[in-house]
């Protein structure tokens, strides 16, 4: 019980950075909420788009030309993956975060 009573006391008592551990603790869980509710709106916005995008497509309102997205790709593309490596580096991935991001994408 000596552990747990050191991690009861250093959560209640305990500074990280100047910082009270819960406020640290609670953070990541909050960044979670934001990211997961940002998440589901932006999700519902590109089915959207995707379908008027299908429908456009369809009824020959816009091409759709293979070797220009080829293009772009090779172009845009190891920049964008870098973008992304560099995002999820700097994501705090802690559970809370994890919890947070599932809740903020659930309720929104």
């Amino acid at each position: 019980m000596g552990l747990i009573d050191e991690v009861v006391n250093f959560v209640v008592n305990g500074s990280i950075g100047g910082l009270p551990p819960l406020a640290v603790m609670i953070l990541p869980f909050i960044v979670g909420l934001i990211v997961g509710f940002l998440a589901n709106k932006v999700l519902k916005i590109a089915v959207i788009a995707i379908i008027v995008f299908a429908v456009a497509i369809y009824f020959g309102l816009y091409s759709f030309d293979i070797p220009a997205l080829q293009q772009l790709a090779q172009q845009y593309g190891p920049s964008a993956v870098q973008l992304g490596v560099l995002i999820i580096g700097v994501m705090p991935l802690s559970i809370g975060f994890i919890i947070g991001a599932i809740i903020g994408f659930i309720l929104g």
